[in-house]
This record gives C-alpha cells, structure tokens and sequence, in this order.
C-alpha cells in the first residue's frame, strides 16, 4: 500500500495528514515529502496529523524525528495533532512524547 497524504497549505503553515498506516514500506515517501516541505523557505510551521493514522513503526517515527530535526535547524518548529492511543503509545515507548509537540487537533497546532 502506498502513502496516502493530502497536504494543506495555510500561510506559512504546512499541514500534511496522512492515512493508514506508516511503515517501513511507505516511509520512504513520507521522508520525501516531509523533507520537501522542511526545506521550503515559505513553510515556518509543519504540522503533521496524525488522527487518521493506524499504525506508526520505528522506520515511520525516525522519518518524523528527521523532519523535527530539519525544521529546528531553520529555526521552524513542527507540531504534531494527536494520534490514536496504539500510535501515540510509539512515542511514549520512545520517550519521544518529551521531544515533540502535540496538540488535540489541527487548529490548535496552528495556533500554539
């Protein structure tokens, strides 16, 4: 199954939502799209919406990590809109529930 993401461009804001799940078989378009959105000058926030997604792997989760990283060394910030239980579990495991942002839905990370 390939990637499935609708991208919403919001001044200066980016909001990409993907849906199903986030795998090593899908990552390596989610990485392209995420970086694309990260070095593109006129994107100042990248938010990702998590809400419709079913499943989030390590490979998947590295690829969010890559894009935080490429935003913060701009000077950007990327946010992300809270994820099923199963998928936010992921990042509590990791310990990286300490590292992103999250908000309860796309209109408050555009607004935080």
């Amino acid at each position: 199954m390939s990637l499935v993401a609708t991208v919403e461009h919001r001044d200066g804001t980016a909001v990409v939502s993907p849906v199903g799940e986030l795998d090593a078989y899908n990552a390596p378009a989610l990485r392209e799209q995420l970086h694309g959105l990260a070095t593109d000058a006129s994107v100042e926030l990248l938010v990702v919406n998590l809400k419709r997604v079913t499943f989030l792997d390590s490979s998947a989760l590295g690829v969010l990590v890559g894009a935080l990283r490429q935003m913060r060394e701009r000077d950007r910030d990327l946010r992300l809109v809270d994820p099923r239980p199963n998928v936010r579990r992921v990042f509590e495991i990791t310990l990286l529930d300490r590292t992103f942002a999250f908000a309860p839905s796309v209109e408050e990370a555009l607004t935080t």
